[in-house]
């Protein structure tokens, strides 16, 4: 029989953490701690990576696709579908139906990685999905689904523990990759206001691209409204409503006329 190695799956996320940490604390078996670094993080993530290892005394294993996602964004050329789509280089945003940079920089260099361990050890994989996300269990352990800690008990039991992520999430509900245009308006105003080195990259990224950020917004669009935003309210109007909406259409309509 081939000897058994737990491993803990570890997003760095708040849910993931909490869960590494009761591991430890009740002396359960964690043989390997796996992080895959898309190298879209931010900033404080790294930090929080390196805080928790001091904390623990446990190494964890940083993985990374052998390309980084500038070269998948704007280089590779995939075999597609659509032959309208030939024509350009770089797999460029991805969509709902087409999230390439989840498939290549994290699962698949995870399951390959997994695939060698099992060449010579049977695998006991921990997974950090809350007790209110268990309609997501399937396989593997679930170590908060059978503790009953939910996203919010999670959270609190990091923070009890001196884990606060920079203030991550007191601006986010979740921490992932900074540049997701999958993310919603409420992320992307809270990016554009606290992070604005990042927001600027994100745009230099957007303007060198040939599919846009969004279906209804670019960088520069999703710019002008959270400028507009700001000034309406400094005027005393309030957001979410129909004037607000009719007088943001307008704008954008003549920010967009003054750059063609």
């Amino acid at each position: 029989m081939k000897p058994e190695k737990y491993i803990v799956s570890l997003s760095g996320g708040k849910d993931s953490t909490a869960m590494l940490l009761r591991l430890l604390e009740e002396n359960r078996p964690v043989d390997l701690i796996l992080y895959c670094d898309t190298g879209l993080e931010f900033p404080q993530m790294y930090d929080h990576l390196n805080q928790l290892e001091a904390y623990t005394g446990r190494e964890i294993t940083r993985l990374k696709a052998p390309h980084d996602f500038e070269y998948y964004f704007f280089e590779y050329h995939p075999k597609r579908k659509n032959p309208l789509l030939d024509q350009y280089d770089g797999m460029s945003w991805p969509g709902p139906r087409n999230r390439w940079c989840t498939g290549i920089l994290k699962i698949r260099v995870i399951d390959n990685h997994l695939k060698k361990l099992r060449e010579s050890n049977t695998l006991i994989e921990y997974v950090g999905i809350a007790a209110d996300e268990a309609d997501r269990v399937k396989e593997k352990n679930y170590p908060l689904v059978e503790w009953g800690m939910t996203e919010k008990d999670c959270l609190a039991y990091c923070y009890e523990r001196g884990f606060s992520w920079g203030g991550l999430y007191e601006l986010f509900d979740r921490v992932s990759c900074w540049c997701c245009p999958l993310q919603g308006l409420k992320e992307l105003r809270k990016l554009y206001g606290h992070f604005p080195d990042l927001w600027r990259q994100l745009q230099n990224w957007d303007e060198s691209t040939w599919r846009k950020f969004r279906k209804d917004y670019s960088i520069r669009e999703l710019t002008w409204r959270f400028e507009f935003e700001k000034e309406w309210e400094a005027r005393g109007g309030k957001l979410r409503t129909r004037a607000f909406f009719s007088a943001l259409k307008e704008e954008l309509a003549q920010r967009r006329q003054g750059v063609m």
